[in-house]
């Protein structure tokens, strides 16, 4: 039974590199490779660093593992190759000291000035406080006056398998976010239970919501879209049904927009 297995399997593998090869645009974006276009200063920075150390990592692994295969290769015994007898060597340790040392410190200063440049809410022109519950968002717009709730509005049809999912699957709500273009925004983040996290990906703003405690963090977005994001801190059973989407439009836009809430707010 293995080995039938393990022929079909064989068989199988040609065919699904011809798709890949076939449909490379279609493969990629199924497999979601790396992170989404960042929209935001914060995001770009995030991107950026993630960047730059995957290359330093890339870099550390082809040099580790062709040092190995050359020396397994090119120093078997099966070439009459014998090892060294040393105990030590002050030489070596000193370069595998130095070298790694110089890495991280090569890689802490780009990760300090993004960490600092995440944790500056100064100077931002308008401030939304968010708290996070069992299962959604409360948002208020402290300068504008406004409030409301963000739940899933997935169908729970859709949830069970009763109906074909839509093209939001979960990560659709019933009132979205909305903000500025080119203004910068304070966040204020707490929890009315446990901790949840507020995180949209592509405008970079991520932090956990704690009960009784207040987080901060910024975003200033810097393009016109919709983007959706998720609570990424397991926070119960319906964790996975906790979508954010934020709506980023043009100040004369969100201007419209605050006065639409407005009028529809209960006096």
């Amino acid at each position: 039974m293995i080995h039938s297995r393990l022929r079909r399997l064989i068989s199988w593998m040609p065919r699904a590199l011809v798709g890949l090869l076939v449909t490379p645009g279609v493969a990629l974006a199924e497999w979601g490779l790396n992170f989404p276009r960042p929209v935001s200063p914060i995001a770009q920075e995030q991107y950026d660093l993630h960047m730059l150390i995957t290359w330093i990592v890339t870099v550390i692994f082809i040099i580790v593992f062709g040092i190995m295969f050359y020396s397994i290769i090119n120093h078997r015994k099966s070439k009459g190759v014998k090892a060294a007898q040393f105990s030590h060597s002050t030489k070596a340790e000193v370069i595998w000291t130095v070298i790694p040392t110089l890495i991280l410190l090569g890689m802490a200063i780009p990760s300090t000035k993004a960490l600092i440049m995440m944790e500056d809410t100064t100077e931002s022109n308008m401030t939304i406080k968010v708290s996070g519950f069992q299962w959604g968002w409360h948002y208020e717009y402290l300068d504008h006056g406004i409030e409301f709730y963000s739940k899933l509005s997935t169908p729970r049809a859709q949830i069970k398998g009763e109906e074909p999912k839509g093209e939001h699957y979960l990560l659709e709500v019933d009132k979205h976010m909305a903000l500025p273009v080119g203004q910068k925004v304070r966040f204020l983040i707490t929890s009315h239970d446990v901790i949840h996290a507020w995180w949209v990906p592509q405008l970079g703003g991520k932090k956990d919501g704690f009960p009784g405690f207040i987080n901060e963090f910024w975003i200033k977005p810097t393009e016109v879209g919709t983007y959706r994001g998720q609570c990424s801190e397991l926070c119960g059973k319906d964790h996975g049904f906790m979508p954010i989407v934020v709506d980023t439009m043009e100040q004369v836009d969100f201007d419209a927009w605050v006065a639409k809430q407005k009028s529809a707010a209960p006096s």
